[in-house]
């Protein structure tokens, strides 16, 4: 099964018991890139589809949704390709997905061109990922075979990984981004500090074993594009990353010793 986004989590079937609460059975639809998507409404509007991500963190909606939803605050104008700041942060007070009714869903507000790429190449409309934050809170079954998944409610409460990672970039931008693209590793930790308007970001570390060190790639090198789109934040960084293909090289445009140099990175599936 793929993932969009940057972490993978495991499902845990449970253990049905008498005195669990009862369960909530939910339909998915599985799409030809064997996403699973499901139809929810938020805030009292939609349905919106939406791809259910068992490795995302968070959940994220569309602009449209965001509008439509009433989320977006009044004159606020949405931004296109940002993340990680607090312009994309939001909070939905009532999403409801087949029945499986939750309030106070923190989120972002964010066009992901994965999830646009996916829309058009299946010929579909969607809305944004269902995320960790939301699953999270129950014990959940996938049944492949009926294309249902069941909650069961756990009394876990997830931690709120979008501040979590907004606090990572406080007083500059400073990541792990052992994750890179969708589902995909690279094996490096991305730096930019505050103040630095130089091109391109800093590698901070490359991890022992993987595609970047196999690739060449050093700590202090300085990464200005990922397959030849600019990479002068963080955030431009996920944006490159979304267009990269697993088991594809990728170009990588560095600088080392004031020296500008190509390298090739082949990303691997995440663990």
């Amino acid at each position: 099964m793929k993932t969009l986004a940057f972490l993978t989590l495991a499902l845990v079937p449970a253990l049905v018991h008498a005195d669990e609460p009862k369960a909530i059975r939910v339909p998915f639809q599985m799409l030809s890139s064997q996403h699973m998507t499901v139809m929810a409404t938020v805030n009292g509007k939609g349905p919106f589809r939406f791809v259910f991500d068992t490795g995302a963190p968070f959940t994220l909606i569309n602009n449209k949704v965001g509008k439509d939803a009433g989320i977006f605050p009044p004159n606020f104008k949405p931004s296109i390709f940002t993340l990680l700041t607090n312009q994309v942060q939001f909070t939905i007070d009532t999403i409801d997905i087949g029945g499986l009714k939750l309030d106070k869903v923190d989120c972002m507000a964010f066009d992901h061109p994965t999830v646009n790429a996916i829309a058009k190449y299946e010929d579909t409309e969607l809305y944004g990922i269902i995320g960790f934050n939301v699953f999270g809170r129950y014990r959940t079954t996938i049944d492949y075979k009926t294309k249902t998944m069941e909650f069961v409610p756990s009394g876990f409460q997830p931690p709120n990984m979008i501040e979590k990672m907004s606090k990572m970039m406080s007083g500059g931008e400073t990541m792990m981004t052992r994750v890179l693209a969708p589902g995909g590793l690279l094996g490096v930790r991305l730096s930019k500090e505050a103040g630095d308007k130089q091109a391109g970001v800093t590698v901070a570390d490359v991890f022992a074993g993987s595609p970047a060190e196999k690739a060449g790639l050093k700590a202090g090198d300085r990464l200005l594009t990922l397959d030849d789109r600019w990479t002068d934040s963080i955030a431009d960084c996920f944006e490159a990353a979304a267009y990269v293909k697993l088991g594809t090289p990728a170009q990588l445009e560095i600088e080392r010793a004031g020296k500008k140099m190509t390298l090739r990175a082949v990303f691997v599936q995440g663990q």
